[in-house]
């Protein structure tokens, strides 16, 4: 499994005082998915919490390096829904013009809402605001060790979500013409809350005095604890 998923304190967000570890998940020359051309690795919750319920907020940092980074030149679906309501887009989006693409996008139902570049070392802390009940999601974003702000507003959208289909990772579209690298994805301070959104990047710890997701937080939190992990791969 350490070919695809790592743990350590060195892959953590500075910032993230409330994480033990980060979690560096990789795409390598064999993370394809079920024989198929399409490389990906995620990590899943396995908790019985109602993360897919009333209005909750998915937390985490992303980061990359110039070393085993990211293809700009193919599209890569981040931290995602299995019907893709909400996620993050890297690199060259399937069908677009040009030959590649150096942005980091917050897409919803496929649509671009909010972009930036997506530079080496930078650490980029989201929060996707999910109101289930109301079928809107709004983006809360800052870099480094800035306290999240919102980028925009709810928008309304199909929240379509079992609990267990939040994938923390990354799902890697093929390219004819383009051959596979090595890619590596830095993770921190993954969780998800319900009542008042923190927005300090240290998170929330072990909770003390905001209000968390009931039931097993050792899942909820996922890789601020002890993980359940599973990893789609072929074998």
């Amino acid at each position: 499994m350490t070919s695809y998923v790592n743990l350590s304190p060195d892959f953590k967000n500075p910032a993230d005082s409330g994480s033990k570890q980060g979690a560096k998940i990789t795409l390598d020359n064999t993370a394809y998915w079920n024989g198929q051309n399409m490389r990906r690795t995620e990590l899943i919750p396995q908790t019985s919490a109602a993360i897919a319920s009333g209005k909750v907020y998915y937390h985490f940092s992303l980061m990359r390096k110039d070393t085993n980074a990211p293809a700009t030149t193919r599209e890569h679906q981040i931290a995602f829904f299995e019907s893709h309501f909400t996620e993050l887009k890297a690199g060259w989006l399937s069908g677009a013009p040009g030959v590649s693409d150096t942005l980091l996008r917050w897409c919803v139902g496929g649509q671009t809402k909010w972009s930036t570049e997506w530079e080496a070392n930078v650490w980029h802390n989201v929060a996707y605001e999910i109101d289930f009940s109301a079928n809107t999601v709004a983006f809360w974003h800052s870099t480094g060790g800035d306290a999240l702000t919102q980028k925009i507003a709810p928008v309304s959208t199909s929240t379509s979500s079992n609990g267990a289909d939040w994938h923390v990772g990354v799902l890697e579209l093929p390219r004819s013409g383009y051959s596979d690298a090595n890619e590596d994805y830095y993770w921190s301070g993954v969780y998800i809350e319900s009542g008042s959104l923190t927005t300090n990047v240290a998170g929330p710890g072990e909770c003390p005095g905001i209000p968390c997701l009931p039931g097993d937080i050792s899942s909820a939190v996922l890789l601020q604890r002890k993980p359940q992990v599973r990893t789609y791969l072929g074998s």
